[in-house]
C-alpha cells in the first residue's frame, strides 16, 4: 500500500467519525497528527473530494459531505427514487421548446425527421441540492400542450400516465463517465470538469411505442451505481467435469 493509500484510508476513517458538514482538521494539522508530508495529505484528500466523501468550501476550509445516493439500474423516475429514499424530489425547468427531430432523434424515436419534437431540459433537485440535469425528448403529438409548469409539478411518468394515457413500461440504456462542461457545472453549482454520469436511456410504452429518448448528466460526487448480479442459468446448470479414472495397473 502506497503512502497516499494509506493516508486516504486513516482520514477516511476519521470521516466516518464525523457528522455530515463537520470540519475536517487542516493540512497541517493532518500532516502532523499522521506524520506524513502535506503533499501526501493534500493528495489523499484530492482523492476523497473526488469520490464524494468531502466538499471543499473556498475560504472556509474542508467539509464532511453528504453521502453519495445508491443509483440501482432499474426502471424508475429520478421522483420515485428520491421519494424512497426519503429525500424531497423537485425540478426546475431550465428549456421548453419544439422543434423537428432531424436525422438522430428520427431514428431513436422512430419518427419521420420532420416530426416535430418537444425538447425539455430540467434541473433536478433533492432536498433542494442539484443532483442532475435530465433532457426528455418526446415526440409532440405524444404531450400536446405541455408546460414548463407541468415539468415542475410531478413525475413525468406520472403525467405521462395521469393525462396522456402513456404507460412506460421499459426501455434501454447506457451509461459512460464522463465531466460536467461550462453549461452543466453552472446548472449544477459544481466545477467545470468535475467527474459526472451520462445517462441515455429510450423508453417504449406497454404497447411497445418508443415513447422518449431521455439524456441526464448526473453529479459524480453523489451517485454510485448500484446493480445486482447473477450467474446465467446455463452456467449455473453445466455439469462439473468428472475426475478421469485412475489404472490402478499404471504408474
Amino acid at each position: 500500500m502506497t503512502k497516499q493509500s494509506e493516508t486516504r484510508d486513516r482520514v477516511l476513517d476519521l470521516i466516518e467519525q464525523l457528522d455530515v458538514g463537520d470540519a475536517i482538521p487542516s493540512e497541517r494539522q493532518l500532516s502532523s497528527d499522521l506524520g506524513v508530508s502535506r503533499l501526501t495529505v493534500r493528495a489523499a484528500m484530492d482523492d476523497l473530494v473526488r469520490e464524494g466523501y468531502l466538499q471543499r468550501r473556498r475560504g472556509a476550509g474542508t467539509f464532511v459531505s453528504e453521502p453519495k445516493i445508491a443509483q440501482e439500474l432499474t426502471m424508475t423516475s429520478f421522483t420515485d427514487d428520491m421519494r424512497r429514499r426519503g429525500l424531497r424530489p423537485a425540478s426546475r425547468t431550465l428549456d421548453l421548446r419544439v422543434s423537428p427531430a432531424g436525422a438522430r432523434l428520427g431514428r431513436l424515436l422512430h419518427v419521420s425527421p420532420s416530426e416535430p419534437v418537444v425538447v425539455a431540459s430540467r434541473l433536478r433537485l433533492a432536498d433542494g441540492e442539484s443532483m442532475a440535469i435530465e433532457t426528455v425528448h418526446v415526440a409532440e403529438r405524444h404531450v400536446p400542450g405541455i408546460t414548463a409548469d407541468d415539468l415542475e409539478e410531478q413525475s413525468f411518468y406520472e403525467l405521462l400516465r395521469d393525462r396522456y394515457g402513456i404507460v412506460i413500461v421499459g426501455g434501454e440504456q447506457t451509461i459512460e463517465p464522463t465531466v460536467t462542461d461550462e453549461d452543466e457545472s453552472a446548472a449544477l453549482g459544481v466545477p467545470l470538469h468535475s467527474p459526472a454520469f451520462r445517462f441515455e436511456r429510450v423508453t417504449h410504452s406497454k404497447e411497445g411505442e418508443i415513447v422518449e429518448f431521455v439524456e441526464s448528466i448526473y453529479r459524480g460526487d453523489r451517485y454510485r451505481l448500484v446493480t445486482s448480479l447473477s450467474r446465467p442459468q446455463e452456467a449455473q446448470r453445466r455439469p462439473r467435469p468428472r475426475a478421469a479414472a485412475v489404472d490402478g495397473n499404471r504408474l
